[in-house]
């Protein structure tokens, strides 16, 4: 039996260095699920692993393509499982890592049952975002689909307009068609969240935070300023820097809100994984546990 190994958590919690680990103990390769780490273009602002990180294990989905190349849940599960079946050819595990639920559950339990978004409401949705912005949709969407508004990052429009987009589409909201049936996989799949106390894990967040800017995060999102448009770049670590460059703030405040908007992204990546019992929860100060449970798994 093939093994799709999940190893996930809220952001900094250190999936990068237990994954690499784990991919040397299994002889295998790294699935990257993170939504953001697909860009080439964006690298210092997503934590992406350095080829030393990396440390010889293959990892796919990582720059794999321009951040004009868009790349949601959907189509990611599309791209995805056949680079996975590929893998399993050679190997008996494959390692799907990142902090992205909703990616995640693209590939664990599909998302084929989402309804087909007619490009009349697409670009109605976008269209009151430009002229409105975030918060009248944010606020439909709490009204409509309250569950899933506790779970989403609601500071990013792409999720928010995506969500908008399927109750406008389909008779069932968001949460409704995610807990319907799910695609049954060819592989047996096994899923862990690394856990921290949350006073030590807010301590890896700002940490994290201050490494970036002392690695050149103004810089790199200067360079991406051509494209700030994009739903990518709608994201923490960027659009504060874009208020700075901006001059709406100061390069201070935009670092605290950096560190304070990781920290809530952190917090909602935590919901959505608590709502899923599936989940194998390990303290992220003893990550063989993990390999002790795939063991015994199998």
């Amino acid at each position: 039996m093939k093994n799709l190994i999940v190893i996930t958590g809220p952001t900094a919690c250190g999936k990068t260095a237990v994954s690499v680990d784990l991919a040397k103990k299994l002889e295998t390769e790294i699935v990257s699920c993170d939504s953001r780490q697909f860009y080439k273009e964006m690298c210092i602002g997503t934590a992406k692993p350095s080829l030393e990180e990396m440390d010889g294990i293959p990892h796919h989905f990582v720059d794999s393509h321009s951040v004009t190349e868009e790349i949601n849940a959907g189509k990611f599960e599309r791209l995805a499982l056949p680079v996975i079946q590929k893998i399993f050819e050679n190997h008996d595990y494959v390692i799907l890592t990142g902090g992205s639920g909703l990616f995640i559950d693209a590939i664990t339990k599909g998302f084929d049952n989402m309804p087909t978004i007619s490009e009349e409401t697409r670009n109605r949705l976008r269209s009151g975002f430009e002229i409105q912005g975030l918060a009248p949709l944010v606020a439909r969407l709490e009204s409509l689909d309250p569950e899933y508004a506790k779970e989403v990052d609601l500071a990013n429009p792409q999720r928010v307009i995506r969500a908008l987009e399927i109750l406008e589409s389909s008779e069932k909201s968001y949460t409704e068609l995610r807990k319907g049936q799910k695609e049954k996989r060819p592989f047996k799949v096994l899923k862990f969240v690394l856990d921290w106390p949350r006073e030590i894990l807010y301590d890896r967040i700002n940490k994290r935070v201050d490494l970036m800017i002392q690695s050149g995060l103004e810089n790199e999102v200067r360079s991406v300023t051509k494209y700030r448009n994009l739903n990518s770049l709608n994201t923490v670590g960027y659009k504060e820097m874009f208020a700075y460059l901006d001059e709406k703030s100061d390069l201070d405040t935009a670092i605290e809100l950096i560190k304070r908007n990781s920290r809530r992204y952190a917090k909602r990546q935590l919901t959505w994984f608590r709502r899923d019992d599936s989940y194998q929860w390990i303290n992220a100060k003893h990550p063989q546990l993990i390999f002790e449970s795939i063991k015994k798994a199998n």
